[in-house]
């Protein structure tokens, strides 16, 4: 086992070094235009994209794609590490020691002589020194709730901050509550829907949207991937339906009657359910 860790550090260390070498190689005079114009603010898409990529091969039956998209990932790190050499301010080696200091730090019960005897007193230790740490950079105290960023996908940040205000006890004993909470939250909705005020409505479907989230947490089924499956089974049913109403004639574009798009919706299911559908 020691042996075959021995290698995989190895190896690891010649990937990396040749990829921070190509990476250098593409930034420099003579290399690839469309590489050296690049900035941090031109890379922020292929930031994201590249990250939700990885989920779509994670969702994949190839453990290859997995791999491949988890490089790219990767070569948008070294790609920043790069831009941040050439500026002077810091390289890949930074990054690299900076999260290996952190998780050192933050497991003191692998790395230090610090006792835990299960993950729950894990989780609790790691949000006393993610506390302690964070009020050392800034100088004061710091809210439990800090760190989700501001551009996560809405029903993520949402799932994310209620966890983190659970940690010091705010939050529902039970589901029951919860779910309680989401059939309240329905109810200012629809007094919102009647009164036809935009800002109203606007309002309390977020309520309901935060209340779902919650409630995604609490039953350990994250409120995102939910609706990434979700919109994938709609995705799939309704390419199914559209293909059926162009075998009936229907143009591209062409509205068809309710009663028949019902029809093929219900069937497309029934397939779906039965493992033959897309």
């Amino acid at each position: 086992m020691e042996k075959e860790l021995e290698q995989t550090r190895r190896r690891s260390a010649e990937e990396i070094t040749r990829l921070v070498g190509i990476m250098a190689r593409l930034r420099a005079p003579g290399g690839c235009p469309w590489d050296r114009e690049q900035t941090f603010d031109s890379l922020k898409p292929y930031l994201v994209e590249e990250a939700y990529e990885v989920l779509d091969a994670m969702e994949g039956d190839s453990s290859r794609d997995h791999c491949e998209e988890l490089g790219d990932l990767l070569f948008q790190v070294i790609f920043h590490a790069e831009i941040a050499r050439e500026n002077g301010d810091w390289d890949f080696a930074d990054v690299t020691r900076a999260i290996s200091d952190k998780i050192e730090y933050r497991h003191p019960h692998v790395f230090g002589d610090v006792t835990i005897t299960d993950a729950d007193e894990v989780s609790r230790n790691w949000v006393k020194l993610k506390a302690a740490e964070k009020a050392r950079k800034k100088g004061q105290r710091v809210s439990v709730i800090e760190g989700v960023p501001r551009h996560a996908p809405g029903l993520l940040r949402a799932e994310r901050i209620t966890e983190k205000a659970s940690r010091i006890g705010f939050d529902w004993p039970e589901l029951a509550g919860v779910r309680a909470k989401v059939d309240e939250e329905l109810a200012e909705l629809d007094e919102a829907l009647a009164s036809g005020d935009p800002k109203a409505i606007e309002h309390e479907l977020g309520d309901v949207l935060f209340a779902l989230a919650n409630l995604a947490r609490h039953a350990r089924t994250p409120a995102e991937d939910a609706l990434r499956l979700a919109v994938g089974r709609f995705e799939r049913r309704f390419l199914w339906v559209e293909e059926r109403l162009h075998e009936q004639g229907f143009g591209a574009g062409q509205v068809a009657p309710l009663e028949l798009m019902d029809r093929l919706w219900e069937e497309a299911k029934a397939l779906e359910k039965q493992g033959e559908l897309g």
